[in-house]
């Protein structure tokens, strides 16, 4: 079985292509997904003792969490530190079920597989992206997204072009939905048949 790993900059249309390659019967797992499961889950006491006052009935109130972390951003390290660890057991334990039901490929989404060190835990890397006018375009248009947050996220993200020298695929989403398509098939055809070989 090979083991993907989905990765972009913000805007660069990751959950997109991911949902291709899911569409293709790719079992798919995205780390922003088990995030926020854990943000109403065993994460979220955890949290509220790190960062009183962001929790409500439970549950991690996102806006007041990033409200902090925009103003104190030596806090990231110390979320990472709590959230890191429960999403990489999540993470193997559908890697683990994937490899036990037979399956030929299985894609982890992870938007900080660099930042993190991630890429010795799957087999090839998939970067997906696009001209940085695009990317920002896309960005500008979310609801709550200002160019001071823009940057903000940026700056704790490994630069596109890195990405894309350290890939051993790139999907450039800039071209429409269709040539994005295409790439993800060819991929997922090309993988195939290394996983078969293998």
């Amino acid at each position: 079985m090979i083991i993907i790993g989905l990765t972009g900059s913000i805007g660069m249309g990751k959950s997109t292509t991911s949902e291709m390659f899911k569409s293709l019967g790719v079992p798919v797992i995205s780390a922003d997904e088990i995030v926020h499961d854990l943000y109403s889950a065993e994460a979220a006491p955890l949290i509220e003792a790190a960062f009183p006052g962001t929790t409500t009935g439970g549950v991690v109130d996102r806006q007041a969490l990033s409200a902090k972390l925009m103003a104190a951003p030596e806090g990231f390290a110390r979320l990472e530190a709590i959230i890191h660890p429960l999403v990489r057991a999540r993470e193997k334990q559908f890697v683990d079920e994937a490899a036990d039901r037979g399956e030929t490929l299985v894609l982890l989404d992870i938007p900080l597989l660099f930042e993190t060190g991630s890429t010795d835990r799957v087999d090839t890397v998939i970067v997906v992206s696009c001209a940085p006018e695009i990317q920002r375009q896309r960005v500008m248009a979310r609801p709550d997204m200002t160019a001071e947050k823009f940057e903000a996220i940026l700056s704790r993200q490994t630069p596109d072009a890195e990405k894309r020298a350290r890939a051993d695929y790139v999907i450039d989403t800039g071209q429409g939905l269709e040539a994005a398509r295409a790439q993800v098939n060819d991929i997922v055809a090309e993988l195939t048949a290394a996983s078969k070989k293998g």
